[in-house]
């Protein structure tokens, strides 16, 4: 092949990958594809009641279930929000919701209602350090306080990388890019 046939499949082939990255890096590619952002008004409302950051909860949200109401994991976590059934259960009580039913998990609604009230007790728990409380969120608000005396971490940790369970520390990571991500997109 001749050297300037050549040159001008690499020319054309260097432009097809701008445009295909410029498109993969657009806002709206990513809105659309990668950090999409429904149940807004669901996840503001209970963000202001229990003033969370909504780009938390749409963080927590993607990296649980990927806005998929029926999400399951393989551990039993149900919903948007993926609590786990015992978790639920005890967030009714609390909330006083006598007519709760695990099957309701799969409601929008009622996922990030349960959902935000209990990061919104996870934050009061351990003082509104996100890293504690999304460790508590995936690994259990009884492991994180052992890890606290364990190695004793206080209230101003956040190294994230510390953490002692891989899937809790990569949990956390996901969470807190993702929050990122939808701070960056959606909260201009």
């Amino acid at each position: 092949m001749h050297i300037l046939a050549r040159m001008k499949i690499l020319v054309t082939i260097g432009f097809v990958l701008m445009v295909v990255y410029g498109i993969y890096t657009s806002d709206w590619f990513q809105k659309k594809y990668l950090y999409p952002f429904p149940y807004q008004d669901i996840i503001y409302r209970y963000a202001i009641e229990k003033e969370l950051d909504p780009f938390l909860i749409a963080g927590v949200m993607k990296v649980e279930s990927k806005f998929n109401t029926r999400a399951r994991s393989p551990k039993g976590a149900l919903g948007l929000m993926q609590m786990m059934p015992e978790t639920a259960t005890w967030v009714a009580e609390q909330m006083d919701d006598s007519e709760f039913s695990i099957e309701q998990l799969e409601r929008p609604e009622v996922s990030i209602r349960m959902g935000t009230w209990y990061l919104s007790s996870l934050k009061k728990e351990f003082k509104g350090n996100q890293v504690l409380m999304l460790a508590a969120y995936n690994g259990g608000r009884g492991n994180v306080k052992q890890w606290m005396e364990r190695y004793e971490w206080n209230m101003s940790f956040d190294e994230v990388d510390k953490i002692p369970f891989l899937e809790t520390k990569e949990y956390v990571d996901k969470v807190l890019y993702s929050k990122k991500r939808y701070q960056e997109l959606y909260g201009r």
